[in-house]
């Protein structure tokens, strides 16, 4: 019987610290406080927590490993992106199956599995509707029903490619409903960014700054809302991915005022880089930076860290999807051709504890709401995932407020060769990982194991969607009796 017992360390839930011992046994959280020392077995594993917190394994809704993608792979597989994620002290990804047109949802869902068997962390998936048929209908049930997924994703962009027009929009959304699944959506109309990538390159403006000029704000904020209206429409909670600006965040808010269930996803990045990174001299650096919706200028990034405040945002995640410089050079000559992407699943921690609890911006246990507790209950993992308390994984992270780094690629785990946050110092890291109660990452030392992950069966229906089915009900119309 593997055990280890934490001791002397602040816990810290998305609701409440309190100073705790936490008994870790064969993977579970087997106690949480003075019962902790009394149940613990002889010969346990100790790990002192004094002058630290303790707190759940972060969980990042949004990665990209091993994706096919504009002609390449990422450089991150399954075991490269999980195990960096380790040391940083998330613990769990939700990655995504994304089919190519016309493909089995079943058989594009299995070769993503097949993938991530070398996974060093747990997993699952959202999988993305690429195209409408009665068989994409039929195979949605399968997933949720067989598979444990209980989220579909849908591309409102990448027009040619797997961009999603509204009818398989309202198709799938009402699919989702009926199943209690969540729709998620990369909002940004594809017409438009087909349309502004043309006319930037007739300026003769070809380099990786007309990325975000082909991407303006109001692109994304239009599909933002056009999403979230088929969403109202249909009755269905809805979740927007990578929400970048100040548009997108404001439609978000709207609905949430008017009581739509509308959840809202921020990436590190977008918290902390502006488009300044576009005009770069150098094109290496300028196109490692190329990932969409884009970085803003700055008067996004604090209205974002303000929807994370208010409550009216309620994840954060990475869309960690690595390309190198030669992969980036396709765009060289055509920034529309630059893979999308960037990397940030090791550093999204200790960035956001940073700028975001050491500025005053977030309390501990507001950052544990953002980075771990409010993506399980989203997406039904909770209270396994996302919670220090008996019974709950033993994925937790000791996380040192006193710790510094700097961050930079020549010592990242990630097999990418850039890293957006490069030379920012931080203060606050992680000291201890532990991952199915086992010490992953100790003190710079990463003992990550390949296939030691565990695939996340995600049950479906949900609160949300319970009530939301309840309300559909309770407003349907009925017909006029006349004699």
């Amino acid at each position: 019987m593997a055990a280890l017992l934490i001791q002397g360390a602040t816990v810290v839930n998305a609701d409440r610290e309190e100073r705790a011992d936490v008994l870790c046994v064969d993977g579970r959280i087997a106690a949480v406080g003075p019962r902790a020392q009394d149940l613990t077995p002889a010969g346990a594993e100790r790990l002192d927590g004094s002058g630290q917190y303790l707190l759940p394994g972060g969980i990042d809704p949004h990665t990209h490993m091993q994706l096919p993608f504009m002609g390449t792979v990422t450089m991150d597989d399954f075991f490269t992106g999980t195990a960096a994620g380790l040391a940083g002290g998330t613990t769990s990804i939700i990655d995504f199956v994304i089919p190519n047109p016309q493909q089995s949802l079943l058989e594009a869902y299995q070769t993503w599995r097949g993938w991530a068997e070398k996974s060093a962390a747990d997993y699952g998936f959202h999988v993305a509707i690429t195209w409408w048929s009665e068989q994409v209908h039929a195979e949605m049930g399968q997933l949720v029903r067989d598979e444990g997924i209980n989220s579909f994703k849908h591309f409102m962009a990448y027009k040619n490619a797997i961009m999603c027009d509204d009818e398989t929009l309202v198709n799938s959304f009402r699919r989702a409903l009926e199943l209690g699944a969540m729709p998620t959506v990369h909002a940004e109309n594809g017409e438009l960014v087909y349309l502004l990538q043309q006319e930037v390159a007739r300026m003769g403006i070809s380099g990786p700054e007309g990325h975000p000029l082909s991407r303006p704000p109001m692109v994304e904020g239009e599909a933002a809302n056009r999403a979230i209206a088929i969403a109202d429409v249909l009755g269905v909670p809805i979740y927007i991915v990578h929400v970048s600006c100040i548009e997108a965040a404001e439609a978000i808010a709207r609905a949430r005022a008017r009581g739509q269930r509308v959840y809202g996803e921020v990436l590190a990045g977008h918290l902390l880089i502006d488009d300044s990174v576009y005009r770069h001299p150098d094109f290496a650096t300028a196109a490692a930076h190329v990932m969409s919706p884009p970085f803003r200028p700055k008067i996004h990034q604090d209205f974002l860290w303000r929807g994370l405040q208010s409550g009216q945002l309620h994840t954060t995640a990475t869309d960690h999807c690595t390309f190198c410089a030669q992969q980036k050079a396709a765009g060289l000559d055509n920034f529309a051709k630059i893979p999308n992407g960037c990397g940030g699943i090791e550093e999204r921690l200790a960035v956001i504890w940073d700028a975001g609890v050491n500025s005053g911006r977030l309390t501990p246990s507001e950052f544990v709401a953002i980075t771990s507790a409010n993506t399980a209950k989203l997406f039904n993992l909770y209270p396994r995932k996302g919670l220090i308390a008996e019974g709950a994984d033993a994925d937790l992270v000791l996380w040192d407020p006193q710790g510094t780094k700097t961050i930079s690629a020549a010592t990242q785990h990630s097999k990418g060769d850039f890293n957006i946050f490069e030379g920012r110092s931080v203060r606050g890291i992680p000291s201890h990982t532990i991952a199915q109660g086992r010490i992953v990452y100790a003190q710079g030392e990463l003992r990550a194991e390949a296939g030691r992950g565990r695939y996340l069966k995600r049950p479906a229906f949900g609160p949300n969607f319970a009530a939301a089915k309840a309300r559909q009900q309770d407003l349907s119309p009925t017909a006029v009796k006349r004699s």
